[in-house]
C-alpha cells in the first residue's frame, strides 16, 4: 500500500517548504495540494495557487510524487492547463500525478467568484467528461483538435510533451456511475471521498458500496480492475485519520481490506479542519508507514 499526504496551500513558502521536504523525508509515496481558488471556511485566510506550489515543491524534492487533489474544470480550460501540466511534469522529472474531479456547484467559492453558470449535476458531468477527454488528447497529441459543448481546441501544440509516456497519469475522482466510467476509461487511478455519513461505520459502509460499484463500471468498459490504482481520501471520514496513531492504523487496515492501493491523509493543522498534532504524523511515518509499504 502506498501512502500520501495533502499539504494545504495556505502557508507562505518559507513555512510551506519544510513540510514538502519533510513529506519526502518521512517516506510518503506521494504529496498533494488542493487546486481551488479558495476552499470552504478557509476562504477568508491565506491561499496560494496549486501549480506554482507544486512546481516549487518539485524543486526541493527528488523522489516523492506530487499531485493535485483535485483539479477541476470550474476554473480551468484544458488548453492552457495542459501547458502548465507539461511544464510541471518536466520540472518534477516525471513525478507529477493529475488528480482531477468534476468540481462542485456554483454555490461554492470557486464557481461563485467566477460568477459561472448554474449547471445541473448532469451538466457538470458532461463538462467534466469533455475536460478529461480534451486533456487526454492535448497531452497525447500535437496539433490537437477538439470540439465539445464546453471546450474547443484547434491545432493545439504540446511539444515537447510530458516526461512520462504516453502522458502523465490521471487519478480521477468519481462517486457516480458516469464519472466512475470516466475513471475506468482514462484513469491510472480512481479516487473517492466516500458517500458521507455521521459515523465511521456508516462512512466505511459507503466506501465499500462505492468500491463494488467501481468494479462494475470498470467491467462494463472492459477495464481490468487490477490495472487501476484505488485511492481513498481518509479524511472525508467523520474522524481525522491522524487524530492518533491508532486511528490511522485502523483506517489503513480497513482500506486495505477493501482493496485500496493508496490512502491519503492531511498534514495536521492547528485548527479545523484536520486539526491535530505533527507528533502523530511523525509517529505514523516512523511506526506505521514502513509496514504498510512492505505489504
Amino acid at each position: 500500500m502506498r501512502v500520501g499526504i495533502v499539504i494545504l496551500p495556505e502557508d507562505r513558502w518559507w513555512a510551506a517548504e519544510p513540510k514538502w521536504r519533510a513529506a519526502e523525508e518521512y517516506g510518503f509515496d506521494h504529496a498533494w495540494t488542493y487546486d481551488h481558488l479558495g476552499w470552504r471556511n478557509l476562504v477568508d485566510g491565506p491561499w496560494f495557487s496549486a501549480v506554482p506550489t507544486l512546481t516549487a515543491a518539485a524543486t526541493v524534492t527528488s523522489r516523492i510524487k506530487l499531485g493535485t487533489c483535485v483539479a477541476s474544470p470550474v476554473a480551468r480550460h484544458p488548453v492552457p492547463f495542459a501547458r502548465e501540466l507539461i511544464t510541471l511534469d518536466d520540472v518534477s522529472d516525471g513525478r507529477f500525478i493529475l488528480g482531477v474531479g468534476a468540481g462542485v456547484d456554483h454555490t461554492r467559492y470557486d464557481g461563485a467568484v467566477l460568477d459561472g453558470p448554474e449547471l445541473t449535476a448532469r451538466q457538470r458531468a458532461d463538462r467534466f467528461t469533455e475536460f478529461v477527454e480534451a486533456l487526454d488528447g492535448l497531452l497525447m497529441t500535437d496539433k490537437f483538435d477538439y470540439t465539445g459543448e464546453y471546450y474547443r481546441a484547434r491545432g493545439a501544440r504540446n511539444l515537447p510533451g510530458t516526461v512520462q509516456r504516453p502522458r502523465l497519469p490521471f487519478v480521477v475522482a468519481a462517486n457516480g456511475p458516469r464519472t466512475m466510467t470516466l475513471a475506468a476509461r482514462f484513469g491510472a487511478g480512481w479516487i473517492t471521498t466516500g458517500k458521507g455519513g455521521d459515523t465511521l461505520d456508516a462512512w466505511w459502509k459507503g466506501i465499500a458500496e462505492l468500491s463494488a460499484r467501481f468494479d462494475e463500471r470498470a467491467a462494463a468498459v472492459g477495464r481490468d480492475v487490477a490495472t487501476v490504482e484505488r485511492h481513498l481520501s481518509l479524511d472525508a471520514a467523520p474522524v481525522f485519520s491522524l487524530s492518533s496513531v491508532e486511528a490511522f492504523r485502523d483506517a489503513a487496515g480497513r482500506a486495505a481490506e477493501l482493496g485500496f492501493t493508496d490512502i491519503i491523509a492531511h498534514w495536521p493543522r492547528s485548527g479545523e479542519p484536520y486539526q491535530g498534532r505533527e507528533l502523530v504524523l511523525e509517529k505514523v511515518a516512523s511506526d506505521v508507514l514502513p509496514g504498510l509499504q512492505a505489504q
